[in-house]
């Protein structure tokens, strides 16, 4: 089984693989990081999600001002990238608040539920026909997931997080594939990380978020935000959106899968995460894995009749 499972992702991965793909999946090892560090900043969610996207932008506006990029972009298609970046920040709010109160392995196990919905959202949003086995397989990879639940049960606000910050990645993906044929990539990062900026100030205005103790932070939480920021966020955020060109938001997300598997060595290595978390867990894991895979080549089949069709 194992052979095959490896048979399997070469195929899928090595297969008509382009400068396009090589990138893509360069992207999803640094994004594989991030949770990582996500664990390793000290501070709260909203603090966390807060500051990354505040050093995201400084970042970007300085790279906005070295390459002299152009931010033209009309009323009707400001408003759309502001209903993205609030859906980017309840994203990030999911996602780390899963890591908080789970840990990375869980986190990344429910996250890759990404797949089930984008096989939903994808169709519904872009208009194309509905593919029995994108759906068949984010079932499976639903049912891996049950099984996860059930035996991790004191983990289920993770597990429910990490579905959450799964939908609305997908979600937020297919829409950008919408808002690329028409904004320059650069463009729509600066402009939805800043309408996400801005409505979680509102959020914390309104809620007496905003006091002395959120704006402290101690060195370890400023290594790793800037990291994040830095490395995790600017340069992949910019060039995801950009890669929406050439490829399918469905071939995305499928990549973006793989994060899980780097998310969870990483938590092994760095944290022996193992030791937390029952064989079940990885057995369940071990079954979102192989989905996602046999997805990859039912879809490379699919592709094929496609063309000679």
């Amino acid at each position: 089984m194992p052979s095959y499972i490896l048979h399997i992702f070469a195929a899928s991965v090595f297969k008509g693989i382009n400068k396009h793909h090589l990138l893509l999946h360069f992207i999803v090892l640094i994004w594989g990081f991030s949770p990582i560090l996500g664990r390793f900043i000290t501070c709260s969610a909203m603090q966390l999600v807060w500051f990354r996207i505040l050093f995201t932008l400084i970042i970007i506006t300085g790279y906005i001002f070295i390459s002299k990029q152009k931010l033209k972009v009309s009323p009707k298609n400001i408003l759309k990238l502001g209903v993205i970046g609030i859906i980017i920040a309840i994203h990030w709010l999911c996602f780390y608040g899963a890591i908080k109160v789970s840990n990375v392995s869980v986190t990344m196990a429910a996250f890759s539920t990404g797949t089930l919905f984008t096989a939903i959202t994808e169709p519904v949003l872009l208009k194309r026909k509905v593919l029995w086995y994108e759906v068949l397989i984010g079932l499976i990879i639903i049912g891996a997931i049950c099984m996860i639940f059930s035996v991790e049960i004191t983990y289920w606000q993770g597990i429910v997080l990490g579905v959450l910050a799964a939908f609305t990645s997908s979600l937020f993906g297919v829409m950008n594939a919408l808002m690329v044929k028409e904004v320059a990539p650069t463009a729509i990062s600066y402009i939805e990380l800043w309408f996400g900026l801005i409505g979680l100030s509102v959020y914390l205005a309104c809620t007496g978020g905003f006091n002395a103790e959120f704006f402290v932070l101690d060195n370890r939480a400023i290594l790793g935000l800037v990291l994040l920021a830095g490395i995790c966020t600017a340069f992949p955020f910019i060039a995801t959106v950009g890669l929406m060109k050439h490829l399918s938001p469905y071939t995305i997300n499928l990549a973006i899968n793989m994060e899980t598997v780097y998310g969870i060595i990483l938590a092994i290595v760095i944290y022996q995460e193992n030791k937390e978390l029952s064989l079940t867990f990885y057995a369940g894991v071990m079954v979102i894995l192989f989905s996602i895979f046999f997805n990859a080549w039912l879809k490379g089949k699919h592709e094929k009749k496609h063309l000679i069709t």
